[in-house]
């Protein structure tokens, strides 16, 4: 997979489209059928505000499946690979993938606590972030409300978004 000059993009085909972007959000392809309606993209931001608003103006059931699509930051799905290969390259970026035992044992609790507590997992687009700010993060948002932690998983997975269109696609 390389990566796409956006006149190239703005000629896709919804199906061209679905394939190359239907991953961008987690196995969540409607995402990008939503996104695509607004072509053609002028700059690769429109492209990225084309997926945040498909995302921010779904109804809330949508929204939900879509952060619970997301696996378990340096969770089992990352041990035995079954995440999405954007997920496992941004989650080794961030060093997750060479925790010790005791600091996978501290992300498996925080996981399993931020779940209980919210009913969907932590998101955190963690591309640029270490292990510690992620951690950090995870003690300062579990103290926040139902809704505000929705509205910030949302605002995590524009993230997201962002940074893998970035990966995927050039102004020319």
């Amino acid at each position: 997979m390389g990566t796409y000059a956006l006149k190239d993009v703005n000629s896709f085909s919804l199906d061209t489209f679905v394939e190359v972007f239907g991953d961008v959000a987690e196995h969540s392809p409607w995402v990008a059928v939503v996104a695509q309606r607004s072509a053609p993209f002028e700059t690769r931001q429109a492209l990225v505000d084309a997926f945040s608003s498909a995302l921010q103006s779904a109804d809330e059931p949508a929204q939900l499946a879509l952060i619970r699509a997301h696996p378990d930051l340096a969770g089992k799905a990352a041990r035995v690979g079954k995440m999405a290969a954007s997920s496992v390259n941004e989650q080794a970026g961030a060093g997750l993938d060479q925790l010790t035992d005791a600091e996978y044992e501290q992300f498996t609790q925080l996981n399993d606590t931020y779940k209980s507590a919210y009913g969907f997992p932590f998101i955190f687009a963690v591309k640029g972030a270490t292990k510690h700010q992620i951690l950090d993060a995870f003690q300062v948002r579990l103290k926040n409300s139902a809704q505000e932690e929705f509205q910030e998983a949302v605002r995590q997975i524009c993230r997201i978004f962002r940074f893998r269109l970035e990966d995927l696609t050039r102004e020319s």
